[in-house]
């Protein structure tokens, strides 16, 4: 499955990506705002993770930036089952943040997300992630009042992570989505 949108083609990663990504998320930066699990950092960890047998209702993506100079990584995002709920999660790599690509790609998955069937859908972060709360409500989420502990591999503890959700009303559309750019889904 891969997703295009207006600067990213979303794509599940393939064996020529395995140094790309190792180098892109041993990041710290990265590392240190991942709350669900722990993000492959070595070659042979990223070989694995990609062989990996997905449900096709929870996709995984890497975010590619379509250039002229040939594709260029800017994160992940992916679906995945949590204490019982689909929730999402992203990374954006350092050089990349700020530029809305985190935006882009939570519209097209949430997009892919009401294509796939399903009706609401989590976003954790941890506080100190501000700009991650304004991709979140500026896509369609809501702020459940809630808190889940996230155990962070980097800091070695479980943190405290606010909870947003997205429900989607059943004739497809969310009923808290601003207006989505173009998402075009080949196969």
């Amino acid at each position: 499955m891969f997703v295009r949108t207006e600067r990213l083609f979303l794509r599940p990663g393939w064996p020529e990506d395995v140094d790309e990504l190792v180098e892109a998320i041993s990041d710290e930066a990265v590392q240190r705002n991942v709350g669900i699990s722990t993000l492959p950092r070595t070659a042979q960890a990223m070989r694995d993770y990609l062989t990996l047998d997905r449900d096709p209702r929870l996709p995984h993506f890497f975010m590619y930036l379509r250039s002229p100079d040939g594709p260029q990584l800017v994160g992940g995002i992916g679906l995945g089952r949590f204490e019982g709920d689909v929730e999402m999660g992203y990374w954006i790599a350092p050089p990349y943040r700020g530029k809305g690509f985190a935006r882009e790609a939570v519209r097209a998955l949430l997009a892919q997300a009401r294509a796939l069937g399903h009706r609401r859908v989590l976003a954790s972060f941890f506080e100190e992630a501000p700009a991650t709360r304004s991709v979140l409500e500026s896509t369609g989420f809501s702020d459940s009042g809630e808190y889940r502990e996230r155990f962070s591999q980097t800091r070695g503890t479980p943190i405290r992570a606010r909870i947003y959700v997205a429900e989607f009303a059943g004739d497809g559309d969310s009923r808290h989505a601003p207006d989505q750019a173009p998402v075009t889904c080949l196969g």
